[in-house]
């Protein structure tokens, strides 16, 4: 069975890049909305959580290959990241969806989060002037495409990896091994 077969460094170094490449994406959806403003819907939000639960895991799982604690353990890792990534997809492509109109949306999709007034004087008139963000317009489109659109590109391409890491078998590196040359006779 796959899950026992013996892990190396790729899955090691492959488990790394997942948990960093996890980290960054959850990461840039933080900044656009602390340092670009962009405030996020309740559809963006739930987005995140397979970034937040996946990158711990596969920093675990980079752990538990490097340190040879158990391959099950690793690729069981790996695979429950694969599973969070396909979450992922699924959001991604149903909040694209209510964003091109293509189903409608939850009723109760309105801003989960807004920015905080920190002056007493305009906090009510702060409140009057709040328009929360819909799930179903995209606050900003890059290449055409909005930060559901582009969370459906990470989440395929991050699920296919773990998913790629968990099944793969250990891989056998030569380059580094002495060539026996046969002596002429």
């Amino acid at each position: 069975m796959f899950l026992s077969a013996p892990t190396s460094s790729f899955h090691a170094r492959l488990a790394l890049f997942l948990a960093l490449a996890m980290a960054g994406v959850v990461g840039a959806a933080l900044a656009f909305e602390h340092l670009g403003g962009y405030i996020p819907c309740k559809l963006c939000l739930q987005q995140r959580w397979p970034y937040y639960i996946g990158a711990p895991l596969m920093a675990l799982a980079a752990f538990s290959a490097w340190q040879g604690l158990s391959n099950a353990l690793t690729r069981v890792l790996l695979i429950i990241g694969a599973a969070l990534m396909a979450y992922g997809l699924y959001l991604a492509v149903y909040h694209s969806g209510v964003e091109w109109a293509f189903w409608p949306g939850p009723n109760d999709c309105a801003a989960a989060a807004t920015k905080i007034e920190t002056s007493a004087g305009n906090l009510l008139s702060a409140i009057n002037e709040s328009h929360p963000p819909s799930c179903d317009k995209a606050a900003l489109r890059i290449l055409g495409l909005s930060m559901a659109g582009w969370n459906f590109v990470a989440s395929m391409i991050l699920a296919g990896a773990s998913f790629f890491a968990a099944t793969r078998p250990m891989r056998t590196d030569t380059a580094n091994e002495p060539v026996n040359i046969p002596a002429e006779a």
